[in-house]
């Protein structure tokens, strides 16, 4: 009975993390690039009293044994790079990726960030930087005064100078991509950082080598799926309940016993 004791409170505990995980994709409902979190659960060590196989008598052998479980625990949270819903809002500088890749951002400290939040603006040198004015990498310099900015499926950025007619290239948009993404840290304001797990980035031009395609004047959106989540949320709070009520089935069992010897 001590052993359940301990067993239901590594279920409150697991299913309490599961909460705080489904809470956060809900608060992230409409973040832009925001992916969802998934927990990832595993059984604990077992006691093995007896084991399958084991020899019952000279002629036969137990068929399964004896194996107690010990509880659960949360082993991790996974990333979801699903696609989110495509917004369009008409902004040139918003920029939505068609698949598979991440922008780059280079941080304070000269370490390239990634994300897929393609929420851009110019800053007062007129360089695309991300809302917390990360520049963009490769960076990408808008001269004061120019007309038409576009950015092509294939990351092409061209505008048209002040007194001329001809738009002019201004640079190249890249994406990259992992081997691993789920391996990436997240780091809040959307933006992740390469880990071993994650592997090395793979850099490259958008519709090329598996990565997705740019499409400006538009924002990927959350792939928060509140409907998901919600019934999720009834399921870890049902098992809550159940592991709640094993907790007291198994402290008015040990009172009886004490009570009753």
């Amino acid at each position: 009975m001590q052993s359940a004791l301990w067993i239901s409170k590594t279920g409150l505990a697991a299913q309490e993390k599961a909460m705080s995980t489904v809470a956060n994709n809900l608060a992230n409902v409409n973040t832009n690039g925001f992916k969802r979190d998934r927990a990832v659960f595993e059984d604990l060590f077992y006691k093995i009293e007896r084991a399958p196989g084991a020899q019952a008598d000279q002629l036969n052998t137990v068929p399964s044994g004896i194996q107690l479980g010990s509880g659960v625990r949360v082993a991790g949270t996974q990333k979801v790079f699903t696609q989110g819903d495509i917004q369009t809002t008409g902004q040139p500088m918003d920029l939505a990726i068609m698949g598979r890749g991440f922008f780059q951002v280079e941080g304070p400290d000269g370490e390239v960030y990634y994300t897929e939040n393609g929420q851009f603006q110019l800053n007062n040198e007129g360089l695309m930087v991300n809302v917390q004015g990360l520049p963009l990498v490769p960076m990408i310099e808008v001269p004061e005064g120019s007309t038409g900015f576009t950015v092509g499926s294939d990351g092409t950025v061209s505008a048209t100078l002040p007194g001329d007619n001809v738009p002019i290239e201004l640079g190249q948009i890249t994406l990259v991509n992992f081997t691993n993404p789920t391996g990436l840290e997240a780091l809040g304001g959307n933006l992740y950082r390469e880990t071993e797990a994650s592997g090395i980035p793979n850099e490259g031009v958008p519709g090329l080598d598996g990565l997705g395609q740019i499409r400006q004047g538009a924002l990927e959106g959350s792939n928060v799926q509140v409907v998901e989540s919600m019934v999720s949320m009834i399921a870890i709070q049902r098992a809550y309940e159940a592991s709640t009520r094993m907790l007291d089935a198994a402290s008015g069992m040990q009172q009886f016993l004490n009570q009753s010897v």
